[in-house]
């Protein structure tokens, strides 16, 4: 039994920041603003001191950027829609942005934030993260990403590595709850509530108030009275109570 805090959010940190593609756009950007000289950035440094400044802040900028939505996301994904978490993950990176470049200009230039102007800065920040992240996340609607590009759920995290593969199903024992993938299963401490959300964006069903299944995992289904059966591949069998019954069916698994 495991219970180790879900690193989802690292880890694809972690794999955005390991493609070339991000660093030479961080790059480009950092060449352009260090060629314009934004927010007065052209009046206060040279050239070579503006290229130093915005190869930082640029690169590091886009990192919180990305953390923040990524931690944004699985929070609030199940509950929430799309564009209400991707602008709740704008103002999270706009505000640690500007907290960022406020400590950078004060450690390293001295420079002090004017309070004075400290609303209409950091609703700038927010503003130009929110369109960023609205931008970013128009880009799979585009159907150029590949079905293999899913978001993996971030409930895998919780399970070792040898045991992470495609769902199947959960199961609420107490209080943990026994996470099936086609590797094996694990007894996790966690609500089963919680790891339905977690179970995200994976399609499934909860067919039981103990029981939830991924719908690509069901080989069979048959009815047991007023209820029904589910079979799922590897032989396990998931009961689906009299009140889902109706859901099951229309998820096209039972005919009508």
């Amino acid at each position: 039994m495991t219970d180790p805090t879900p690193p989802s959010a690292l880890r694809e940190w972690r794999e955005l920041f390991g493609k070339r593609t991000v660093w030479l756009a961080c790059a480009g950007v950092a060449v352009v603003v260090a060629m314009v000289g934004p927010f007065d950035t052209d009046e206060v440094m040279n050239l070579p001191t503006r290229f130093a400044y915005w190869g930082v802040v640029v690169p590091i900028s886009y990192a919180i950027g990305a953390f923040a939505g990524m931690v944004v996301a699985p929070m609030f994904s199940a509950r929430m829609p799309r564009p209400v978490t991707t602008a709740l993950a704008a103002v999270l990176a706009g505000i640690l942005i500007f907290v960022f470049i406020a400590l950078l200009n004060a450690a390293v230039f001295g420079l002090r934030v004017d309070l004075s102007a400290l609303p209409q800065r950091l609703l700038l920040f927010i503003a130009i993260a929110g369109v960023i992240s609205f931008l970013i996340d128009l880009l799979p609607s585009s159907g150029t990403a590949s079905p293999s590009a899913k978001r993996a759920p971030p409930l895998l995290d919780r399970l070792p590595l040898e045991k992470r593969g495609p769902l199947r199903a959960l199961s609420s024992e107490d209080h943990y709850t026994r996470i099936r993938t086609a590797k094996g299963e694990e007894l996790v401490l966690i609500r089963l509530a919680d790891a339905i959300r977690e179970a995200a964006p994976e399609p499934g069903l909860q067919v039981h108030r103990s029981h939830w299944v991924a719908l690509s995992a069901v080989t069979a289904a048959r009815r047991d009275g007023d209820r029904a059966i589910l079979t799922l591949e590897g032989d396990t069998e998931i009961p689906v109570s009299r009140a889902n019954v109706a859901a099951v069916r229309e998820a096209g698994l039972l005919p009508r």
